[in-house]
Order: structure tokens, then C-alpha cells, then sequence
């Protein structure tokens, strides 16, 4: 079985510096305006949003916890000051640097490898079969990622397993296969962990979680190389502080297939949580928001 690599002294220190960051409130119309532009680098993020987690991962994997500062908006109460003053469309993620606005993941993991220190996200020139096979499964991505949007629709509509299995195995079977590309490790391009996991992983995980409660269906079954990779992600710290209450992003995937069971989630994540009611309800909601 393939290990990661054991991590140097940096990895560490920004695992540290990942699970020991204190989140930011929610911001809604109401709120108050950070004081934009002021040369202060903000990543404006939605606690359960998978497009937002690919960049939080991101800044996080970098150690940028101290240069980039998060705003976590209420998609569903957008803040004037957002729309009028960051970003008019009201799409998530956004970053604000050096007085410019940088939207969409996949963009945005590129801009932070180029213009920030710290663990490189790409191999580039170090690796060109590495960073050519990393372009060809971000291409792909979209495929993928639909497959499982498709698959979740398909249950909620009454759909027979068969069904749901012709749409949801190739693409599983799709990141099995490219997890066995390289032997040097369990990630998408071997040793370590690079921006084609985190393009990956958070809509993988969700749909893992989605198919386990809807119907007892373990989407790692027969696939080794699935199942070891999502054990090693969840091992870095700068990936699992991510996630938050899994079950809130769980109610979130259910609702939006209309799923009658996200009540019983939501209501079981309301009464275990310190944080109120009123707050998960308001994150729950926003998976039905545009995000980018």
C-alpha cells in the first residue's frame, strides 16, 4: 500500500496553524463592511460551499492563515456592501488582492500558486508528466463532478439502482483508475497532496456521504485506491478543518435533492452544535446559492 510522504517542518507548522484558526461569523446584510481595499487579502468563502472548500484547502495547504483573511458571506442575505462593492455577480469564492477581485476555483488555485509562498499546488516544470496529467484530470473534472449531481438527481426522481449505478460508477471508477497513475503515493498525482485533489475531494466526500444515508451504499466498495485516498486527505489537518459538521453539509446535499430526510440532519445537527439554531439553518440554505 502506497504512504504519503512524511512532512517537513513547514507541513507541520501549517497543520498546526489550520486546526487552531478561529472562523469568522457569517456576515448578512445587516453586517458591516470590512474595510475593503485596504490592502488586507480576503478570501470572501460559504461555510458548506464545495467550489469555496477547493481555495479554502488551498490557502490552508500554503500556511497562509495569516495573509489571507477569511469573510464568510450569507448567501442566502447577501451584504449590499458585497454586491455593490466586491463582487457584483454574488458569486463565491472571491479573493480580494492588491486592490483586484480573482474569482472561480479552479482560477483562483492557479493565482495562489503563482503569487503566494509556501507548499507548491502544481508540479509544473519539476514534474511536466505529473502537471500534464494534472491538466488533462482538471479538464475532466466537470465531467465527474456532473456525473454525481446527475446520479443525486436520479435517486430523488425514483430512479432504480441500475440506474443510478450506470451514472455513478464510471466516474467513480474514472478517479480510481487515476488514483493508480502514480505508485509513489495515495494522491491523484502520487506523493503528496496538490490542487487536483482538492478539486476532487470536496464533491467526493459529499457524495460519499449522500449515497452511504440515502441508500447504505459505500462508493469506496471495491475501490481501494478511493477509500485509502480519502483516509490520507482526512490526515492532513489543512484539508479536514474544512468540512465543519458533516452532518450540516450532508442536510445541505439532501435538500437539495429534495430529500424529505435532511430534517432529521439538520434537526440532529442543530441540537449537538453550540453554535445556534438560527446559524445552521442559515449555512443550510445556502448550498441553493450561486457559487463559482
Amino acid at each position: 500500500m502506497a504512504t504519503a510522504a512524511a512532512p517537513d517542518d513547514s507541513t507541520v507548522r501549517e497543520t498546526t496553524k489550520a486546526s487552531e484558526e478561529v472562523l469568522p461569523p457569517t456576515l448578512g446584510s445587516g453586517s458591516q463592511p470590512p474595510n475593503l481595499f485596504d490592502g488586507t487579502t480576503r478570501l470572501y468563502i460559504s461555510y458548506i460551499c464545495p467550489y469555496v472548500q477547493r481555495v479554502w484547502i488551498a490557502r490552508n495547504f500554503k500556511g497562509l492563515q495569516d495573509k489571507i483573511q477569511l469573510v464568510a458571506i450569507d448567501l442566502q442575505d447577501k451584504p449590499a456592501w458585497f454586491l455593490e462593492k466586491v463582487y457584483p455577480p454574488g458569486k463565491i469564492p472571491v479573493l480580494e488582492h492588491n486592490g483586484n477581485i480573482i474569482a472561480e476555483s479552479l482560477d483562483l488555485l492557479s493565482y495562489l500558486d503563482a503569487n503566494f509562498e509556501g507548499p507548491k499546488l502544481f508540479p509544473g516544470d519539476q514534474d511536466p508528466a505529473k502537471q500534464a496529467f494534472a491538466d488533462e484530470l482538471i479538464a475532466n473534472s466537470d465531467s465527474v463532478i456532473t456525473a454525481f449531481f446527475k446520479a443525486g438527481r436520479a435517486y430523488a426522481q425514483g430512479q432504480g439502482d441500475d440506474d443510478i449505478s450506470k451514472i455513478l460508477a464510471p466516474a467513480l471508477d474514472k478517479v480510481e483508475e487515476s488514483l493508480g497513475r502514480f505508485s509513489d503515493g495515495p494522491f491523484l498525482l502520487g506523493q503528496s497532496m496538490s490542487a487536483v485533489d482538492m478539486v476532487y475531494a470536496p464533491f467526493v466526500e459529499r457524495f460519499k456521504d449522500f449515497f452511504a444515508a440515502v441508500k447504505h451504499y459505500d462508493i469506496t466498495q471495491a475501490r481501494p485506491k478511493l477509500k485509502e485516498w480519502i483516509e490520507e486527505l482526512n490526515k492532513i489537518d489543512a484539508y479536514a478543518v474544512t468540512w465543519g459538521d458533516r452532518r450540516l453539509q450532508l442536510a445541505a446535499l439532501m435538500n437539495k435533492f429534495g430529500v424529505i430526510l435532511v430534517l432529521f440532519y439538520l434537526y440532529s445537527t442543530v441540537l449537538s452544535s453550540n453554535r445556534s439554531g438560527l446559524t445552521h439553518l442559515n449555512l443550510y440554505l445556502q448550498i441553493q446559492s450561486p457559487v463559482a
